[in-house]
């Protein structure tokens, strides 16, 4: 009998799916890339990938979309989901009720996968909307009998970051302007994966064959705001910053607004009251050992070398 060598991967257009596109085209995988009809392909343009366009706020056109095109992936990785909503609410609905309708839908199918690999966030653990939809998604996923013979495996990346991500850029742009912002006069103890990392840590637990789990992701160091942004000025080669840091109250209080400005213009902003939620978090820290034993990966890309290479991709591709 021929091997399965079928992954579907959602959120595919995004920062993240897009690098783990190009890491299973590279592992020989026969790839598919979910995405909306209104996505774009700029970071998709690998030779080799088919595409399936997916609604997964509707179960129904997820089976249409299956059956249309024959897709019966031995490998699914969900990494599909919102990480900023007008409506808190909208939170559940895309992070929570879509992976629902897509198991379900696979299920109704009789095409779910050997594993399903759900990229979650470390903000699972914290109180938000956003984190809050993903631990009750986590949830269902570890008890759902529609899941029985699937292995299940959860990842929980802390803040991610490398080429084509935008959040992190912002940061390197305000030092290119000589101006770094810290939030909050407590120290926070922050930790960060490169993007190479965590599809390193993805696909080691594939081509093992990790039965499940709930993996923590970082690079295994503990660093504070500073540290970041002083490498930030070492690879911009800017001399002085002046380093500004904003009260938590007012950092609640300019994400309030922002989150009403919002509404507004019915354009979700990148930093609201759920943001700040986030962002108020001292302690990021977390237990890496099941990354490094049960799948048996260690990460490559600490924080000065991922850096580096992040900021000569931006040079490279006319973003700084």
């Amino acid at each position: 009998m021929t091997e399965n060598r079928t992954i579907l991967i959602t959120g595919a257009t995004g920062f993240i799916g897009s690098h783990l596109c190009q890491v299973a085209l590279d592992d020989g995988w026969d790839t598919w890339a979910a995405l909306r009809p209104s996505s774009s392909r700029r970071y998709l343009q690998m030779k080799g990938l088919h595409f399936i366009t997916l609604d997964f706020t509707s179960k129904e056109q997820i089976t249409a979309g299956l059956e249309a095109t024959g897709l019966r992936p031995d490998i699914v990785i969900h990494a599909g989901g919102a990480t900023k909503c007008l409506d808190p609410s909208d939170f559940m609905l895309h992070n929570y009720q879509s992976t629902v309708n897509l198991v379900e839908a696979l299920a109704g199918a009789g095409r779910l996968p050997r594993q399903l690999v759900y990229l979650s966030s470390l903000s699972a653990t914290y109180a938000s909307a956003y984190g809050e939809s993903k631990l009750k998604t986590e949830e269902w996923l570890q008890t759902t009998p529609l899941l029985t013979h699937t292995s299940v495996l959860i990842f929980r990346p802390t803040g991610v970051y490398g080429p084509r991500e935008r959040d992190y850029f912002m940061m390197a742009q305000s030092i290119r302007r000589h101006i770094d912002v810290a939030v909050g006069f407590q120290p926070q103890k922050l930790t960060f994966v490169y993007v190479a990392d965590l599809a390193g840590a993805i696909f080691t637990a594939i081509r093992r064959n990790v039965k499940g789990g709930v993996f923590n992701v970082t690079d295994g160091q503990v660093y504070s705001s500073r540290q970041f942004s002083d490498l930030l000025q070492k690879e911009l080669g800017v001399r002085q910053v002046v380093h500004v840091t904003v009260p938590l109250w007012m950092l609640r209080l300019v994400s309030n607004v922002a989150d009403a400005w919002g509404r507004m213009t019915h354009k979700p902003s990148t930093l609201n009251r759920d943001k700040y939620r986030i962002m108020a978090q001292r302690d990021w820290t977390c237990d890496i050992s099941p990354m490094l034993d049960t799948i048996g990966y260690t990460p490559q890309w600490q924080l000065p070398r991922g850096v580096h290479a992040t900021i000569e991709w931006y040079r490279q591709h006319g973003w700084l």
